[in-house]
């Protein structure tokens, strides 16, 4: 019987999808207060981009920050989110907590 090896970044992407979960958007109000929340793209995973942001993959984050992808949550985000009472996703990566809209915004129905 062969035995599988996880790599480490394998085990860095299972820990962090077992730490990830729907989240009401009204229970994460103190860290965009605080400005530790950031906003994550659905065109994005939320899992990779937490892997990088833990890695302090400069270079890939910045990338994603000038297109527009990663971004600390805006004003009219966190308002749009507590009007409509929103659930989103969100996974911890200290100091930060990344958040993504748990709907697609290119989906229609």
């Amino acid at each position: 019987m062969k035995m599988t090896t996880l790599s480490q970044q394998e085990i860095d992407r299972i820990n962090l999808n077992l730490e990830t979960s729907k989240i009401a958007w009204e229970e994460l109000q103190r860290f965009f207060a605080s400005g530790a929340a950031i906003f994550v793209s659905d065109t994005l995973d939320l899992i990779s981009v937490a892997i990088q942001i833990s890695k302090d993959n400069q270079t890939q984050v910045v990338q994603w920050m000038e297109a527009g992808l990663v971004t600390r949550v805006t004003d009219a985000q966190a308002l749009a989110w507590h009007e409509s009472n929103a659930e989103v996703w969100a996974v911890v990566v200290r100091p930060y907590v990344l958040v993504q809209s748990t709907e697609k915004t290119n989906s229609h129905g």
